[in-house]
């Protein structure tokens, strides 16, 4: 169909600056992307004690549980949100039980796991600013919700950022419901004391930086994929 033919109105000096105007609002109204800083959180009392030297992609270790595919993207705040490559990312989590390798026999954890190394590792960012790994859904334990600690250094071992990963938990559908109930996999505690975003005692102020998309079933295991905005 042939263009409409629009007619050609004579209009005043008046008329035109209320057009002008009219103009600038409606491109006001068009919103940019969100390109603001992942909140920065505490690295936990169980941090990684020698990163470099678990390097690897998959994570388990020895332990058991429903499989989980990890995808996240670093992007860089200072370059217009694109992605960072070269970065180090470290990342770690507590087993099905609730429990954090490297630590142990203390009031903060009674089960020793001191010399193992299990559910921790470092990978470098891709040109398109990605690390992978391949861990288990993490358990859950007193006054915290599901969650990963991530800690990013630009390539030359600066640090950028240290952050966490929260998990979807809003229905009875949730990942997080679903695999608390996953008994045969040896998920044993249930939702029963579960601690949930709003009352847990880093993520109470929000999550919405912090919230992966987390896709899949307990039978075919799940598939985590979370952006990440630093300051590079």
């Amino acid at each position: 169909m042939g263009a409409a033919m629009i007619p050609i109105v004579a209009c005043s000096a008046s008329d035109s600056d209320e057009i002008l105007s009219n103009t600038e609002d409606t491109s006001e109204d068009v919103s940019s992307p969100d390109c603001s800083l992942t909140n920065s959180e505490t690295e936990g009392p169980f941090p990684i004690k020698d990163p470099s030297s678990l390097v690897k992609t998959n994570i388990i270790g020895d332990r058991t549980g429903v499989p989980l595919s990890i995808a996240i993207t670093i992007l860089n705040m200072n370059d217009d949100c694109n992605p960072l490559e070269g970065a180090l990312v470290d990342i770690w989590h507590c087993d099905k039980d609730g429990y954090y390798s490297e630590y142990g026999g203390t009031n903060m954890q009674s089960v020793d796991y001191s010399d193992v190394h299990f559910l921790r590792g470092r990978q470098v960012t891709t040109s398109e600013g990605k690390v992978e790994f391949t861990s288990i859904f993490p358990g859950w334990y007193q006054s915290r919700s599901t969650h990963i600690h991530v800690h990013v250094y630009n390539a030359s071992g600066k640090s950028l950022l240290v952050t966490q990963i929260a998990f979807p938990e809003d229905s009875s559908d949730s990942p997080v419901v679903q695999v608390n109930a996953a008994t045969d996999y040896g998920y044993s505690k249930g939702m029963s004391g579960y601690t949930y975003h709003s009352s847990d005692n880093v993520f109470s102020d929000g999550v919405d930086n912090e919230l992966a998309t987390v896709e899949g079933s307990v039978s075919g295991g799940y598939e985590l994929t979370h952006s990440i905005i630093v300051s590079g």
